[in-house]
Protein backbone atom coordinates (compact mmCIF):
# COMPACT_ATOMS: atom_id res chain seq x y z
CA UNK A 1 0.00 0.00 0.00
CA UNK A 2 2.73 2.35 1.14
CA UNK A 3 4.42 2.11 -2.93
CA UNK A 4 0.76 2.57 -3.95
CA UNK A 5 0.85 6.10 -2.44
CA UNK A 6 4.46 6.84 -3.03
CA UNK A 7 3.71 5.88 -7.39
CA UNK A 8 0.25 8.28 -6.68
CA UNK A 9 2.28 11.02 -5.25
CA UNK A 10 5.34 10.66 -7.90
CA UNK A 11 2.66 10.82 -10.83
CA UNK A 12 1.02 13.73 -9.37
CA UNK A 13 4.27 15.95 -8.81
CA UNK A 14 5.41 14.47 -12.71
CA UNK A 15 1.88 15.86 -13.52
CA UNK A 16 1.94 19.30 -11.82
CA UNK A 17 5.05 19.80 -13.22
CA UNK A 18 4.42 18.97 -16.76
CA UNK A 19 0.82 21.79 -16.18
CA UNK A 20 3.15 24.08 -15.03
CA UNK A 21 5.59 23.75 -17.78
CA UNK A 22 2.36 23.61 -20.12
CA UNK A 23 1.61 27.25 -18.12
CA UNK A 24 5.10 28.43 -18.81
CA UNK A 25 4.88 27.51 -22.80
CA UNK A 26 1.68 29.27 -23.28
CA UNK A 27 2.53 32.48 -21.43
CA UNK A 28 5.80 33.02 -23.42
CA UNK A 29 4.03 32.44 -26.26
CA UNK A 30 1.08 35.47 -25.75
CA UNK A 31 4.20 38.13 -24.42
CA UNK A 32 5.83 36.75 -27.55
CA UNK A 33 2.47 37.23 -29.68
CA UNK A 34 1.93 40.74 -28.28
CA UNK A 35 5.61 42.00 -28.56
CA UNK A 36 5.24 41.29 -32.18
CA UNK A 37 1.85 42.79 -33.00
CA UNK A 38 3.43 45.84 -30.74
CA UNK A 39 6.55 46.03 -32.70
CA UNK A 40 4.71 44.89 -35.57
CA UNK A 41 2.47 48.45 -35.88
CA UNK A 42 5.18 50.38 -35.38
CA UNK A 43 7.24 49.45 -38.24
CA UNK A 44 4.04 49.61 -40.22
CA UNK A 45 3.31 52.77 -38.97
CA UNK A 46 6.56 54.27 -39.86
CA UNK A 47 7.10 52.26 -43.31
CA UNK A 48 3.44 53.67 -44.60
CA UNK A 49 4.77 57.07 -43.74
CA UNK A 50 8.10 56.63 -45.46
CA UNK A 51 6.22 55.20 -48.44
CA UNK A 52 3.46 57.92 -48.37
CA UNK A 53 6.25 60.85 -48.48
CA UNK A 54 8.14 58.67 -51.09
CA UNK A 55 6.01 58.86 -53.18
CA UNK A 56 4.79 62.41 -52.96
CA UNK A 57 8.32 63.54 -53.61
CA UNK A 58 8.67 60.80 -56.54
CA UNK A 59 5.44 62.46 -58.41
CA UNK A 60 6.61 66.24 -57.26
CA UNK A 61 10.06 65.63 -59.06
CA UNK A 62 8.39 64.49 -62.04
CA UNK A 63 5.30 66.68 -62.27
CA UNK A 64 5.69 68.44 -64.90
CA UNK A 65 6.99 65.92 -67.24
CA UNK A 66 5.72 62.06 -66.45
CA UNK A 67 3.36 62.66 -63.44
CA UNK A 68 0.68 59.97 -64.37
CA UNK A 69 3.32 57.78 -65.58
CA UNK A 70 4.92 57.61 -62.53
CA UNK A 71 1.76 57.73 -60.64
CA UNK A 72 0.52 54.61 -62.47
CA UNK A 73 4.08 52.89 -61.67
CA UNK A 74 4.22 53.17 -57.91
CA UNK A 75 0.46 52.04 -57.95
CA UNK A 76 1.50 48.85 -60.00
CA UNK A 77 5.13 48.51 -57.96
CA UNK A 78 3.13 48.85 -54.20
CA UNK A 79 0.37 46.32 -55.28
CA UNK A 80 3.06 43.81 -56.48
CA UNK A 81 4.85 44.20 -53.50
CA UNK A 82 1.87 43.71 -51.48
CA UNK A 83 1.04 40.75 -53.10
CA UNK A 84 4.79 39.29 -51.88
CA UNK A 85 3.96 40.23 -48.20
CA UNK A 86 0.46 38.51 -48.62
CA UNK A 87 2.18 35.11 -49.72
CA UNK A 88 4.41 35.28 -47.00
CA UNK A 89 1.83 35.95 -44.32
CA UNK A 90 -0.24 32.67 -46.12
CA UNK A 91 3.21 30.89 -46.28
CA UNK A 92 4.12 31.64 -42.32
CA UNK A 93 0.37 31.08 -40.96
CA UNK A 94 0.65 27.50 -42.72
CA UNK A 95 3.98 26.47 -40.83
CA UNK A 96 3.06 24.44 -37.77
CA UNK A 97 3.19 26.41 -34.34
CA UNK A 98 5.93 25.04 -31.92
CA UNK A 99 3.59 25.73 -29.36
CA UNK A 100 3.78 22.95 -26.58
CA UNK A 101 6.81 21.26 -27.83
CA UNK A 102 8.70 21.12 -25.00
CA UNK A 103 5.96 19.83 -23.04
CA UNK A 104 4.70 17.15 -25.09
CA UNK A 105 8.47 16.17 -25.42
CA UNK A 106 8.83 15.38 -21.60
CA UNK A 107 5.49 13.60 -21.48
CA UNK A 108 6.83 11.54 -24.00
CA UNK A 109 9.92 10.91 -22.26
CA UNK A 110 8.15 10.32 -19.09
CA UNK A 111 5.77 7.25 -21.07
CA UNK A 112 8.84 6.09 -21.79
CA UNK A 113 10.55 6.18 -18.25
CA UNK A 114 7.07 4.68 -16.72
CA UNK A 115 6.84 2.01 -19.30
CA UNK A 116 10.37 0.98 -19.53
CA UNK A 117 10.58 0.55 -15.98
CA UNK A 118 13.42 -2.65 -14.98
Amino acid sequence: MESLKRLAGTSLAIFQTRLELLSNEVEEERLRIEQMLLYGSVALFFFGLAIMLVTAFIVVLFWDSQRLLVLGSLAVLYFVAGLLVWNALRRVAREKSRLFSASLAELASDRIRLTHRP
